[in-house]
């Protein structure tokens, strides 16, 4: 604000408060703070804020989450030392405008014409010539020329001496100065009004502590509950369809706060739309708040954007959640000795399932309902196709137009096709043991192709939400169910379904007037179906550790361990042959006993065995006996709303509002001074005329010679034009 960047100079006895006022008032100690405060602001953009902490812990790691969360860089505008900062940057920039303001205004309103005549010769930009009026005539009629050019002027007589005409313009720059600096102390003092400074003080001299437990609002002890007559806040509100609710939660990095509202807000429909991306395209409710003073019931509309407002409360659209959808579940078994169950529940409950059936005690967790799946599958059509992403390029092609416009336009352009697809509904849910460790599960409704011809069932399943899913892919069969699959499976596990099914195929493989070679081929299918279903060890190292390993990995390690390098191949081509045949008989085996005509010799077929082999090998890594399959949904929606109480919005608003002017008036508007000598030469004058400005600029250059052409009639000093 000033040409020096030293602060206040108190006249006090006291060094340390000499000190102390001199650093606050400084500009050195106030961009310091600004930058600290900026560099803060960075840290809470990029480092996502009020996550529970083990979050931080998954994400960095116990040492730098330790660190975060005491530096408490997890909640960077609510910590304690951001506050303070903020606030000493309030009183520096304070007194920094103190200091510079009356000086400012007092050259806002100063002529200046009282300088000396002799000072004008050490101006830059500066003019002489002899003018035939007299001094007092000619000031006047210099003064009239300035004024009608925009310039504010005042005239001066020396004396005998002669007259002096002092002009001023640009004099808003000064105003420039303090309207800017004065923004950020408005701007600084909004933020603390509506941040949780208010907040942290009720905490700290109120009693008020964050609730990190469970259960029912209602039981929620009047200590962790903010009164609906807190001057501030900000926080979150969920309402269900055909719901009410007038609390909002106030999220802390150790728990959350309960905020009353003086009203409720009733939701009365939700309204979603979405792109072709499957992205949201309009949020928008339907709400009903009710005043809890008067009874009275306003209609309102929130969508993105277009907040609603009830008595200095703002109600914005945050996002959308599940309100409670009712659905129906179907297990799926995936062992022997487990028998289908159906069972229902509502999303965000738990059910209990029977030890009997899962094997150990389970509690099942309904965690997400998604209507909507759009994905890509360009990247899924063979190569060749329209719409393939492959590599090959045709040389004799040249479209430049094409490939110019593929990359201009709208940022959501791509050179790749995209083929988008619905896949349906799924259903997210957890199984959590007795020691409360827990699975997740997303498993899709419907079957889905990816490109291959023949649609699967996806099962998903990871261990932390850290992790992507990995899809258990389940063959639809001729019906569009999984049931084809789920009786191989368990038939599979069924050693006497598996000879029946081994007997079949040799039948069917071999000469009967050889029997000599249906034994042995028997035998190795028998060994082979045995390996697959994992009822036998694959090779020494599984014997040793007392398991078996089934599926594809199984005839892998057993012919490494019994066939000769040379031979594998060979081999390997023999086992798989036999394995699919054995398996294609117990196929249908399990139709036929299920009362359903045997598969057709065709391709719809073969694709179907052929995925139903990789997956019934993939199944034996399945993590749960049981796979449940959505049957039936009742979808009710949520919305979530972010209701707000800011009272420094408004001085804010009026800090940026000075902010713009303030930046205006400094970067586009120059302050400008013109001081003319008139001192008596013969029967005229001789006028010397200088010019002032704060900064040095060709335009200025210009104006100057513009001026002195036009005031005095004579080229300014130095051009020779």
């Amino acid at each position: 604000m000033s040409d020096s960047t030293h602060g206040i100079r108190l006249q006090s006895r006291s060094q340390a408060l000499r000190a102390a006022i001199e650093l606050l008032s400084s500009m050195r100690f106030a961009i310091a703070l600004l930058t600290v405060i900026c560099i803060a602001s960075v840290i809470g953009t990029v480092l996502k804020q009020h996550e529970p902490a083990v979050n931080y812990v998954n994400q960095f790691g116990p040492f730098w989450a330790e660190v975060f969360l005491a530096l408490h860089l997890n909640a960077v505008y609510s910590a304690w030392w951001f506050l303070l900062i903020l606030a000493f940057l309030v009183v520096s920039t304070s007194l920094c405008v103190a200091r510079n303001a009356p000086r400012y205004l007092s050259d806002v309103r100063n002529y200046k014409e009282s300088l000396r005549e002799q000072s004008l010769g050490a101006f830059a930009h500066r003019a002489e010539n002899h003018l035939p009026d007299a001094p007092e005539a000619a000031a006047r009629r210099l003064g009239a020329l300035l004024v009608s050019g925009g310039w504010k002027v005042r005239l001066q007589q020396r004396g005998d001496r002669g007259w002096m005409v002092a002009a001023k313009a640009g004099a808003a720059n000064k105003i420039g100065y303090i309207a800017a600096h004065s923004a950020i102390v408005l701007i600084c003092l909004g933020g603390l009004l509506d941040g949780d400074l208010v907040v942290r003080a009720q905490m700290w001299l109120g009693g008020k502590t964050p609730y990190a437990g469970g259960g029912l609002i209602s039981e929620v002890k009047p200590e962790h509950r903010l009164s609906e007559r807190n001057p501030t806040f900000r926080g979150n509100l969920l309402v269900a369809e055909g719901m009410q609710s007038s609390i909002a939660i106030l999220n802390q990095s150790d728990g959350v706060l309960l905020q009353e509202l003086p009203f409720s807000i009733e939701l009365k429909k939700f309204i979603v739309e979405h792109y072709s991306t499957g992205m949201p395209k309009l949020f928008a409710s339907d709400i009903v708040i009710h005043d809890k003073a008067t009874g009275e019931a306003t209609a309102a509309r929130v969508e993105v954007n277009h907040p609603a407002s009830w008595r200095g409360i703002e109600i914005y659209q945050s996002s959308f959640d599940d309100g409670g959808s009712q659905v129906t579940l179907q297990a799926r078994p995936l062992v022997a000795g487990v028998q289908p169950f159906e069972v229902q529940g509502v999303i965000g409950g738990s059910s209990p399932l029977p030890a009997a059936a899962m094997g150990q005690p389970l509690t099942l967790e309904y965690a997400a309902l998604r209507v909507l799946n759009v994905e890509n599958f360009s990247g899924a059509k063979e190569p060749g196709a329209a719409g393939a992403t492959g590599s090959a390029v045709d040389v004799r092609k040249v479209d430049l137009r094409s490939s110019i416009e593929s990359r201009l336009g709208a940022g959501n352009k791509t050179v790749t096709p995209r083929d988008l697809r619905n896949v349906g509904p799924s259903i997210t849910y957890k199984l959590r043991d007795a020691s409360g460790q827990a699975r997740e599960f997303n498993n899709f409704m419907l079957p889905v192709d990816t490109g291959d011809g023949q649609p699967v069932y996806l099962l998903g399943v990871r261990e932390t939400p850290a992790e992507p899913f990995r899809y258990l892919r389940v063959p639809a069969d001729d019906q569009g169910s999984m049931d084809g699959f789920v009786r191989m499976r368990l038939a599979l596990a069924d050693g006497a379904l598996r000879e029946q099914a081994v007997k079949r195929y040799v039948a069917l493989a071999v000469d009967p007037s050889r029997p000599e070679l249906a034994e042995q081929l028997g035998q190795s299918a028998v060994r082979a179906l045995a390996l697959f279903a994992g009822a036998l060890p694959s090779s020494e190292k599984s014997e040793r550790a007392g398991r078996a390993v089934g599926g594809l990995q199984a005839i892998s390690d057993f012919m490494e361990a019994n066939v000769p390098e040379a031979e594998r191949a060979r081999a390997g081509e023999v086992l798989v042959r036999i394995l699919n045949g054995t398996l294609f008989e117990l196929a249908q085996l399990t139709r036929q006993r299920a009362g359903q005509p045997p598969l057709e010799q065709n391709a719809r077929t073969q694709a179907f065995m052929t995925q139903a082999v990789l997956s019934l090998s993939d199944a034996q890594i399945y993590p749960a006996p049981v796979a449940f399959e959505l049957k039936g949904f009742n979808q009710v929606q949520a919305s979530v709303f972010q209701v707000a109480r800011a009272p420094g919005k408004n001085v804010v608003y009026l800090g940026c509002l000075f902010l713009i002017v303030g930046i205006f008036a400094m970067l586009y508007v120059r302050e400008r001074r013109i001081w003319i000598w008139l001192a008596p030469e013969g029967e005229g004058a001789h006028a010397t005329m200088a010019l002032s400005t704060n900064r040095k600029t060709l335009d200025g250059d210009r104006e100057f010679g513009q001026l002195t052409r036009k005031l005095i009639g004579a080229p300014p000093h130095g051009d020779t034009a």
